[in-house]
């Protein structure tokens, strides 16, 4: 049994009573990553990891401004920077507009389920490079495959979301909704897709970090520029300036869309966590 002491630390009360974590991070968070940078330098500093396996800041910095001016694999980093984005936010837009959809349909509809879980379920685990060969005969090396292979990626922890949200949605609403007139569109509409927003944001968020990660291998299909591209590039030549530049890159243009997403929720659920 828990006793409580004289000595015993009182919850401070506020907007959450208590709840573990509460309290903003962002300064922990901003240390961190001075800290981190701060040991970079100082290891590259004092010569302890040679430059092959890890370059200064400034050499990567260096190789930032020499890719944005002077270009690398025969293009800038910008022109890299657009194909990259193009391929990555045109697959995470097509998943938004299939994978939440089937979703939904999976959580209100037996049917659906049965149809569409044995098939995600089935690929959901499997690497892109397992099923990158079959994408390559089937749909050829254009642009399209890439997006594709990119779209597979994201498309099933959307739809995984978006029915785990529908599963969320408390029956008493529904209940509540049927009382009062609702019909069966309408309790989809007006209370699933509310109920379930939450989730669709975690399943957007989980998709479009899976989209990066899966970037690479798709610019592995003849491509001839792309972030993804251009670290590969790198690599065969022992480029690790280039690579980590690349790598950060990318980081930077994940976390801000995470970010951005991170944003949007608050703006658009403003309820969640509170009910």
């Amino acid at each position: 049994m828990l006793r409580l002491g004289s000595s015993a630390k009182s919850v401070r009360p506020g907007k959450v009573y208590g709840a573990p974590g509460d309290g903003y991070s962002g300064h922990i968070s901003v240390m961190t990553a001075i800290a981190l940078i701060a040991l970079w330098f100082l290891v590259t500093g004092m010569g302890w990891v040679k430059p092959l396996f890890l370059p200064s800041p400034m050499a990567v910095y260096g190789k930032f401004i020499s890719a944005m001016t002077d270009g690398v694999a025969n293009s800038t980093l910008a022109e890299h920077t657009m194909a990259s984005l193009t391929r990555v936010f045109g697959a995470f837009f097509l998943a938004c507009v299939t994978a939440i959809p089937v979703g939904i349909w999976m959580g209100v509809s037996r049917v659906a389920r049965g149809l569409f879980d044995p098939i995600i379920e089935f690929y959901r685990p499997l690497p892109p490079l397992a099923y990158l060969p079959l994408v390559i005969i089937w749909l050829g090396i254009g642009e399209f495959p890439k997006i594709f292979l990119i779209y597979l990626a994201i498309f099933a922890p959307m739809a995984i979301a978006a029915r785990s949200g529908v599963k969320s949605v408390s029956i008493e609403q529904i209940h509540a909704a049927y009382a009062m007139g609702a019909t069966r569109s309408q309790i989809v509409w007006h209370v699933i897709m509310k109920a379930a927003l939450p989730e669709i944001f975690t399943g957007m968020r989980i998709g479009i970090g899976v989209g990066w990660t899966t970037l690479v291998a798709a610019e592995m299909v003849a491509a001839d520029r792309g972030l993804g591209f251009m670290v590969l590039n790198a690599a065969q030549y022992l480029a690790s300036d280039t690579v980590i530049m690349g790598i950060i890159v990318i980081g930077v243009f994940a976390f801000a869309f995470d970010l951005l997403v991170r944003y949007l929720e608050k703006l658009l659920i403003p309820w969640k966590g509170r009910i």
